[in-house]
């Protein structure tokens, strides 16, 4: 008789933390991106059909004030350069370099959420007003939540890398951590012209 085939093996050489493809988590927060960019889209593409219907755009109002939302901008983009730092020292698992990173990149994103606190308040328009007041506090609020999401995940990282519990795979936790962070940036830039440079221009 013919011995079956033999497919166990050991595989505690292996490791228990990885980064980037190499990791399930990665993989998931892709997913989330990709998802949370659609919704973007859809928010987008909802702007534009409401921007059709009325004359004028934004109907009897005017747009945003530009301070605040290019503040915004600005802090943003400048929050590339500590994220992709504090993302390099975590692939290198150094942790006194991780720890400055993360309290920085923290301050940072209580920063952000102080800034759009007042963005909320210079937008010209209440939410009830009309379509285009809703839109524009469906824009905003969205991408709040997901600044409300990141950084709240930051702060949980943060407290983490400061007690005993470090291991390997909290490293992996911060580099996705820069990731979603570089998203949520990067998904500012289209929303900031759409709701502050778009209406100037019709």
């Amino acid at each position: 008789m013919e011995k079956a085939p033999h497919f166990v093996t050991d595989l505690a050489h292996l490791p228990t933390s990885a980064h980037g493809p190499r990791s399930a988590t990665w993989w998931g927060t892709l997913g989330f991106i990709l998802i949370e960019g659609t919704g973007f889209a859809l928010a987008a593409a909802a702007y534009f059909y409401l921007m059709g219907q009325p004359e004028t755009w934004p109907p009897g109002q005017a747009p945003p004030d530009w301070l605040w939302g290019t503040a915004q901008l600005i802090l943003m983009l400048a929050s590339l350069l500590p994220n992709l730092w504090t993302d390099r020292v975590a692939h290198q698992e150094d942790l006194r370099k991780v720890r400055v990173g993360l309290v920085v990149m923290s301050a940072v994103g209580l920063l952000t959420l102080v800034v759009r606190a007042f963005e909320f308040g210079a937008l010209n328009c209440r939410w009830d007003d009309n379509a285009y007041g809703s839109i524009v506090w469906v824009l905003l609020g969205l991408h709040a939540t997901h600044l409300v999401t990141d950084i709240g995940d930051t702060l949980v990282l943060t407290a983490l890398m400061f007690t005993r519990h470090v291991e390997p795979r909290r490293y992996t936790d911060v580099t996705d951590n820069c990731v979603y962070w570089n998203f949520v940036v990067l998904a500012w830039v289209p929303l900031w012209g759409l709701l502050y440079v778009v209406p100037r221009l019709v």
